[in-house]
């Protein structure tokens, strides 16, 4: 593999170690693909799934902000107001019982 030591560190990347928590299953199924030689490890795993999210979100990010751009810009306040009034779960409307 290119970049690795042969101690399986990446060369010239700064790393952290952390600790997630995942439901049994996702755990189970990670394991499973590890065991097939899908991948070379849970964190391996871990750390593409991470990267493809990361990805994904810079790729919608990216889409949102042409869209602005093709429609006038960032909204205003008075639109985002807008927006996040449509958006937003409603708000409990019940009328409180006349005393």
């Amino acid at each position: 593999m290119l970049g690795r030591s042969s101690y399986g560190m990446v060369i010239g990347m700064a790393t952290s170690k952390i600790t997630i928590t995942l439901p049994d299953g996702q755990l189970e199924e990670i394991r499973a693909l590890v065991g097939a030689g899908k991948s070379p490890s849970v964190s391996a795993f871990v750390k593409h799934a991470v990267r493809i999210a990361l990805d994904d979100a810079a790729g919608w990010r990216q889409m949102l902000e042409e869209a602005l751009q093709q429609t006038g810009g960032p909204l205003t306040k008075k639109e985002r107001e807008w927006a996040d009034a449509i958006i937003s779960p409603p708000r409990n409307r019940r009328k409180r019982p006349a005393a």
